[in-house]
């Protein structure tokens, strides 16, 4: 058996498959040539084929394997870069590789699969060892860079983005920090007198236009797990580059509900202009900041990172999430009451009350929670008392022995194995299905809705209150990782409200009106109803917002939206009219009125609107798909074709464009091509029999049944005390 690569001393035990925040880093040092080819002594396990760093989709262009000494350490950049290399050495990616949950997480794939199969983890978690040729049985490379995890050369030496597939899709070149004047690389040691000297060559050697793009941060932010590492079929894994993508953060696509002024990039939000006191890199005073803020509370408890840990827990309670106690419904009845404290309502002991919380994400450019759902835990804490301070109803709360509520509305995801068993231990290499994945999208929201008895003694008012808590890993991960002396996580509450249910006769009208907040709040809720596919009375909340605003365009986008998706395409062309008087030419209109139209048969006035969108969204890869499917229709496969090849070179792993180019390469005498597609099809589409492996492990776990169901209530299951 392959002894477990990762030995570390007792203080370092083990980090599970910590997602990194953005991929960039700091200036760098130079070494030699390349070493050992593969092959050479040691021998190298080449058992996923020619290629030595698969299933990683990492390549490289140079030949054979770097020796560790050809890669300049953090320390050597440090020396003229202090400034970045003290935020560095605190940040997940300095820590991507050597921490406990981490090491613990991938030394389980060891045991179970071998080493080899680590180069899936490592192209993006410790790129140094998969290209110095470390991931084999028996290595004797010194892997003294561990500590280092994705240093300064990992960022600066790579040569170019293979594409925005994900899971280490770039292309690997020799490092150096210098180049010659004819731009070749400086293959020696580079002296800093020599640097300081030549600092154009310097900037130039170690420094891309392309760095400073959210697809160089794709290149690692998006991953999936191939069939190489599961023997089973190609799995998404996560994708928060096409979160951001397709939000209004990038301004690529006219279709979110929301629109910013703005770009926002991964490097704006979590690589900030921050203030340098000693650093050569310094334009102005400043730097782009390399803590890589994110959501990474754990590596400042480990290490002992007190700056690290109150700057990430500033960022992550900065306003991200809206929350609003939104309404009630009284003793089942359909209707809201809402907005709550503006409507006039009765409830008295013995009623049973069911609230509606709309919680938004308004401030992240990708999903809340990103990345690796299933061993982080966001939830929502809620609790209901009377009067007197008495306890009426709690959901969301800790058990003494740190484990949350089984029955909180959690924003996670449960990996499922074949057997139909959680896969608690972030087993992805054995992950068939999910039972349930939870999260907001950018700019949408989310309704949580808890339903309680009041009790026949209580006195009002009630008090209600909400939070959204954030803990890094689940208790369950830090004990498998931790046998004794577990550190304990923070709890970082993102956000929180309050609000008050009156008893017996409540009058509304004592807040004054405010058109504008009030129908942002029934847009919300609108939208939350529209993802949960609640369609009458997601239709009824856009109405509210019509009402109130009857200049607003969306309000009616958003009504043909809900009545398209409920199949009442008549009226969705209706509201779609309306909206297009308000905003002529309006993009997002366009897009839907060009569903509409082709429902009906109207494909040329279809296709009119799509190209409209396309001119001014090039990006947008929902209209590149339905362009290409109505050229399709037509038979005009030329057209089509460029359509679907358009859509792949945003999205390479988009499902329809490989579905659609292999029927459009067939007819169009391409076989070779058809081929390729329809196998890439086969390998990327959902598992039929996924469903009965999710269904095996709900039909046992009745609270993952609930969050499985978009539109669910967390119902009071005993009498509080």
């Amino acid at each position: 058996m392959n002894r477990p690569a990762y030995p570390r001393k007792s203080a370092q035990l083990a980090l599970a498959a910590l997602a990194l925040l953005v991929l960039c880093g700091i200036l760098l040092g130079a070494g030699p040539a390349a070493g050992p080819a593969a092959g050479e002594n040691p021998p190298y396990n080449h058992r996923f084929g020619k290629n030595p760093f698969l299933p990683s989709q990492a390549k490289a262009d140079f030949e054979g394997f770097l020796k560790p000494e050809q890669i300049p350490t953090a320390a050597y950049c440090g020396k003229c870069h202090e400034d970045a290399h003290r935020e560095w050495r605190e940040s997940a990616h300095a820590n991507s590789f050597r921490n406990p949950f981490y090491i613990k997480n991938v030394n389980l794939i060891i045991m179970s699969q071998g080493i080899e199969f680590t180069r899936h983890c490592e192209g993006c978690h410790n790129p140094p060892a998969l290209f110095t040729g470390a991931l084999t049985k028996d290595s004797t490379v010194n892997r003294a860079f561990d500590e280092d995890g994705v240093t300064c050369m990992v960022c600066h030496s790579i040569e170019k983005i293979q594409n925005t597939s994900g899971t280490g899709s770039y292309v690997m070149g020799m490092p150096a920090v210098m180049l010659n004047e004819d731009g070749s690389p400086v293959t020696g040691p580079v002296s800093y007198d020599d640097i300081f000297a030549k600092p154009k060559l310097h900037a130039r050697a170690v420094m891309k236009d392309f760095y400073r793009t959210p697809e160089f941060c794709a290149v690692c932010h998006k991953a999936a797990v191939p069939k190489l590492l599961n023997e089973y079929k190609w799995l998404r894994a996560f994708n928060v580059y096409d979160e951001w993508q397709q939000s209004s953060w990038s301004r690529q696509s006219p279709l979110p509900f929301y629109k910013k002024d703005t770009v926002s990039t991964c490097q704006t939000c979590h690589m900030a202009k921050v203030a340098a006191a000693s650093d050569s890199g310094a334009k102005a005073g400043q730097i782009a900041s390399h803590r890589f803020l994110g959501a990474s509370t754990t590596i400042p408890i480990v290490y002992n990172y007190p700056d690290q840990l109150k700057k990430v827990t500033e960022y992550l309670k900065d306003g991200i999430l809206g929350m609003d106690l939104f309404g009630i419904a009284v003793n089942g009845e359909p209707k809201i009451i809402a907005p709550l404290e503006k409507s006039s309502y009765r409830v008295a002991p013995g009623d049973e009350v069911t609230v509606n919380l709309v919680i938004q994400n308004k401030k992240i450019g990708h999903s809340l929670v990103p990345e690796q759902r299933d061993f982080y835990e966001a939830w929502v804490a809620f609790e209901v008392k009377d009067a007197s301070g008495k306890l009426i109803y709690h959901s969301g709360y800790l058990k003494p022995d740190g484990y949350l509520d089984e029955n909180a509305h959690s924003y996670t995801n449960r990996l499922i194995s074949k057997e139909g068993k959680l896969l608690d231990q972030h087993q992805v290499w054995l992950t068939h299905a999910r039972g349930y994945d939870n999260t907001i999208l950018p700019g949408r929201s989310d309704l949580v809705r808890y339903r309680f008895r009041v009790p026949a003694g209580a006195t009002g008012p009630l008090t209600m209150s909400a939070q959204v808590n954030y803990r890094r890993f689940r208790q369950g991960f830090t004990d498998f990782v931790f046998a004794e002396k577990k550190p304990i996580l923070p709890v970082i509450e993102l956000a929180s409200v309050g609000g008050q249910i009156k008893l017996g006769e409540a009058g509304g009208g004592a807040a004054p009106a405010e058109d504008d907040k009030d129908m942002l709040r029934w847009n919300n809720y609108g939208i939350a109803l529209l993802d949960q596919r609640q369609f009458g009375r997601a239709a009824d909340a856009f109405e509210h917002v019509v009402q109130l605003k009857p200049d607003y365009a969306d309000g009616y986008i958003n009504i043909a939206i809900t009545d398209f998706s409920w199949e009442k395409y008549d009226g969705a062309a209706e509201q779609l009219e309306k909206a297009l008087k308000l905003s002529p030419g309006n993009p997002r209109a366009l897009f839907y009125q060009a569903m509409v139209w082709r429902v009906q048969g109207k494909y040329a006035d279809a296709i009119h609107n799509l190209k409209q969108v396309i001119a001014a969204y090039p990006r947008v890869r929902q209209a590149h798909d339905e362009l290409g499917s109505d050229y399709y229709e037509l038979k005009q496969y030329d057209l089509a074709r460029e359509q679907y090849e358009a859509l792949q070179a945003i999205d390479p792993d988009d499902l329809s464009a490989h579905y659609n180019l292999a029927r459009i390469y067939r007819r169009l005498g391409m076989k070779e091509k058809a081929a390729e597609q329809a196998a890439m099809f086969a390998d990327r589409k959902n598992d039929p029999g996924a469903t009965a492996y999710a269904n095996e492990f709900l039909r046992l776990h009745a609270e993952a049944a609930n969050e499985s169901v978009p539109y669910h209530t967390h119902a009071q299951t005993a009498p509080q005390n």
